[in-house]
């Protein structure tokens, strides 16, 4: 399988637990939301899909993070995550996480890897 990566946004454009970027993937052969987020220095990415029932977490495009920026939340639920693994940290989600992306942060830019679709 041969993997891409596609520009996602300018490394500027996310400030540490600050609005993230929302942007699309191809995840099982169709378009699915996703987000990128900085925390703790480093670049983070996932579907934007609550572990609960299949909702997008921001309440306000790119608003990801709970009041006081330790958690992503999810505005419908209220169901929280770790900003690091995307791992269900109390909530409705009850244990399922979020499904993370791999990003790569290079030359002031960021990129989502992805597989394919033809080599899918």
């Amino acid at each position: 399988m041969a993997e891409t990566e596609r520009l996602i946004c300018a490394a500027t454009d996310l400030v540490e637990a600050g609005a993230g970027v929302r942007f699309e993937v191809h995840h099982h052969g169709r378009p699915e939301p996703a987000f990128a987020i900085r925390w703790q220095g480093r670049v983070h990415a996932f579907l934007n899909r609550c572990g609960h029932i299949p909702v997008e977490l921001d309440f306000q495009p790119g608003e990801f993070f709970a009041h006081g920026g330790d958690y992503l939340i999810c505005a419908t639920h209220g169901a929280l995550y770790d900003p690091a693994t995307g791992q269900c940290m109390g909530g409705r989600c009850h244990g399922v996480g979020l499904i993370p992306l791999p990003v790569v942060e290079r030359d002031g830019n960021l990129y989502v890897r992805t597989v394919r679709e033809e080599d899918a």
